[in-house]
């Protein structure tokens, strides 16, 4: 059953999600890389376009990261603004955002034909990511406001995985756009200690997207990043990460289908596809009575907990009220 916002208005959206080869830190190349690539997707029809969180950094344990954050005035918010409104379509993305007086946070900006939607703050930070900004408040559900009827919310990266996203969100939506920035597991590892966990790893994105919509009972547009990763383990100096960002940009629809996909192998690009926004109102009961909608790794489950602790102390030393 369709929810009442969508009674005689169900109209099909041409949605578009990015996937981006970002440069680590490199603010200027990333926004001319992802105004290519919304470009791409506007002569391709698209009137939806999902970018995806960090889009225009990226983050890695990198600490003159702290450099690169902006306020929502500043020049990545004016880029979505702007774009949205050259090109008449709805846009969204991620950036680490000073809020005065109050810190940084993960933010997920969308705009329609250049006028804002909403906002969103991811509601935890992922392993390292605990070193550059804090959570969301409890306020934030993820809702971000209505576009021609539709009733539109907001995800990023580890929110797919926990439930508490579906609970926040199940029923109350038409359409979700987010993105991930999810990491792999370390290349520079022996390929016998991580081929199988990787490709559990890499499909875990996918799948978490695609329980998401089934729970939350509406479509995803989901952007992501391909690239390549070098830099220090935090807490670990001895030791050095290489990775590579898992891809999975995609389009999915309401049941959990995916109706367009790229893999990390295809590199940068976009993919493409028409879908109703709407929602069929699943049943809260599906939603596991666990925080984990899925199972993590060993070695994601230790950086969550290693990285974040280490993380989270290094943010309040050298970032929360250093703006």
């Amino acid at each position: 059953m369709l929810s009442k916002s969508m009674v005689g208005n169900r109209k099909t959206i041409r949605a578009a999600a990015i996937q981006v080869d970002t440069k680590i830190g490199q603010t200027d190349e990333n926004l001319a890389a992802c105004q290519k690539l919304v470009e791409i997707a506007v002569d391709e029809g698209a009137n939806w376009v999902g970018l995806p969180e960090f889009f225009n950094t990226g983050v890695s344990w990198e600490p003159d990261l702290v450099n690169k954050i902006e306020f929502q005035d500043g020049k990545s918010a004016s880029f979505l603004q702007s774009l949205s409104k050259k090109y008449s379509i709805v846009l969204g993305g991620s950036f680490m955002c000073r809020l005065p007086g109050k810190g940084v946070r993960n933010r997920y900006l969308c705009f329609n034909k250049g006028e804002l939607v909403g906002k969103h703050d991811k509601d935890l930070p992922t392993m390292w990511e605990t070193a550059f900004y804090e959570g969301a408040d409890e306020s934030d559900t993820g809702y971000l406001g209505d576009i021609d009827g539709y009733r539109v919310g907001a995800a990023v990266c580890w929110e797919y995985i926990r439930t508490q996203t579906s609970r926040r969100l199940q029923g109350k939506v038409d359409v979700l756009i987010g993105g991930s920035h999810w990491w792999s597991l370390p290349t520079n590892w022996p390929d016998w200690l991580v081929a199988k966990t990787e490709a559990y790893n890499n499909e875990n994105l996918m799948q978490s997207v695609r329980e998401t919509a089934r729970l939350i009972g509406a479509p995803v547009i989901h952007g992501s990043h391909c690239n390549t990763i070098t830099c220090d383990f935090l807490g670990l100096p001895f030791l050095q990460y290489q990775g590579v960002l898992e891809g999975n940009a995609a389009v999915v629809d309401a049941n959990g289908n995916i109706l367009a996909r790229r893999y990390k192998e295809e590199g940068e690009g976009i993919v493409i596809a028409d879908v109703t926004p709407g929602n069929i109102q699943p049943d809260r009961a599906d939603i596991p009575d666990r925080f984990w909608l899925r199972k993590r790794s060993v070695f994601a489950a230790f950086s969550w907990h290693y990285h974040g602790y280490l993380g989270k102390r290094w943010y309040l030393k050298n970032v929360r009220d250093k703006g």
